[in-house]
């Protein structure tokens, strides 16, 4: 079959094309962003051809998909509409495709891509999987049992997909713009809980998630002693997290992994479990753990001169606490510091106050311009970063253009955190910082 993938370089929709190339097919799409982005390393590597503007034809057998950043009166939704090319929904053939196979599917507010990448790994180093993951990457072979696919709760996609286990890593407010209220975020995993048929792994210390009223059968995790699996003899080091895993009162083994904060230990006990419950050996787990590499643009480290870069994926204060957090842990003695490029407006909003308390974690945080690719300023008016800001302990703004004011932070860790696209910072802070050093 043909696909043709509007909004491609996009982190669900390049993946996406990956599959259903992998399954096949022949795949193709479009995206307005002509600078490169980290999601393209896996379509140049099928060769996926992108297109930039309306001018290539496309066959009448086509199957179009595309991502929800993508309006109505899109030049290129326009035009498939026109041309009369079958249009299907983004999450619908994904359900399609989580149907084929024995798949685990990993939901949660937040955490979703690291769990999903260490029971990824996990079965990797064992049986062998197929996966999903937002950030990017993936792949099918029709040879592979298991299918790992993060599962979205925005705009309720993961109400089309159907797996065999299941993993509730959280439940949060966030995506209000498409939830009235907790309330309606929580029926909506229910819902997802529901149409899992074999087994659900949750996070048992999340008072959303201890509400539902699970039909399918549930294990639980966490710190808490009402948990089935407890984590205990937590360390958290410079060089690892540590831990100890009890199941139903008995000790199971002590595991460690190369990430930071006690939410990464949360997550590694989400892969541990679902490894031993799919018959995956104790040391196989261990080793996979002690060895896990994490998703692109998750806790990513860099250095230029003598200051160490951070890109990370945080989005939600609760992530931002998280992540600074463990950057804490990570560098204990080092000052911390934040360039944050909020996303939606709605989010601003509906969250300014969580934001200003989790940003003040950092010794400074710098915030760039609001970027949105499915909201506009005119319907948000009086939405800024400059809310955030003037509620900060230290804050400033922050631009391409003025990336000098960073120059005051060459001994420090930068975080550079959003769901958007950031690395034109990151470049940047980079090209000063060697400016600077070529000068002296």
């Amino acid at each position: 079959m043909k696909y043709y993938c509007i909004g491609i370089k996009g982190t669900g929709m390049s993946t996406l094309a990956q599959i259903l190339f992998d399954l096949g097919n022949d795949v193709s799409g479009y995206d307005d962003a002509k600078d490169y982005k980290f999601t393209e390393k896996g379509l140049e590597e099928r060769e996926i051809e992108i297109y930039y503007d309306q001018s290539h034809p496309i066959d009448p057998d086509t199957i179009v998909t595309y991502s929800v950043a993508f309006t109505e009166d899109h030049p290129e939704m326009k035009r498939v509409k026109e041309l009369g090319l079958t249009i299907k929904k983004y999450s619908e053939i994904m359900g399609e495709v989580v149907g084929m196979f024995e798949s685990i599917g990993v939901s949660g507010t937040h955490g979703k891509t690291t769990t999903s990448s260490l029971i990824k790994h996990i079965l990797e180093n064992s049986v062998g999987c197929n996966y999903f993951i937002g950030a990017g990457e993936g792949k099918v072979s029709p040879e592979n049992k298991y299918f790992v696919v993060e599962s979205d709760e925005f705009n309720r996609h993961f109400l089309d997909y159907h797996p065999m286990y299941s993993v509730i890593t959280n439940i949060e407010a966030e995506h209000l713009e498409c939830y009235r209220d907790i309330d309606d975020i929580r029926d909506s995993f229910a819902q997802f809980a529901s149409q899992t048929e074999r087994l659900i792994v949750a996070n048992g210390d999340n008072e959303e998630v201890r509400k539902i009223h699970f039909t399918t059968p549930v294990i639980y995790y966490g710190f808490g002693f009402q948990n089935d699996v407890l984590i205990r003899n937590l360390k958290l080091e410079e060089d690892a997290s540590r831990f100890d895993i009890e199941i139903k009162g008995e000790f199971y083994g002590s595991f460690e992994i190369p990430l930071f904060g006690k939410h990464m230990v949360q997550n590694a006990t989400a892969a541990i479990i679902m490894g031993k419950e799919l018959g995956i050996d104790k040391e196989i787990i261990y080793t996979s753990l002690k060895n896990f590499v994490n998703a692109e643009r998750r806790f990513s480290i860099s250095k230029v001169g003598e200051t160490t870069i951070i890109d990370d994926y945080a989005h939600h204060p609760t992530e931002i606490k998280s992540t600074l957090e463990a950057v804490k842990q990570k560098y204990p003695h080092k000052r911390i510091v934040v360039v944050f490029k909020p996303n939606t407006y709605s989010r601003t909003r509906d969250f300014k106050e969580e934001f200003i308390d989790a940003l003040n974690i950092a010794d400074k945080a710098y915030l760039t311009e609001i970027d949105s690719n499915r909201e506009y300023a005119v319907d948000y008016p009086g939405v800024t970063s400059k809310m955030i800001v003037d509620g900060l302990r230290d804050g400033d703004i922050i631009s391409e253009e003025t990336i000098s004011k960073l120059g005051e932070e060459l001994d420090s860790v930068i975080c550079f955190m959003s769901c958007a696209s950031i690395s034109h910072l990151i470049d940047s802070f980079k090209e000063y910082v060697k400016g600077l050093e070529e000068n002296q």
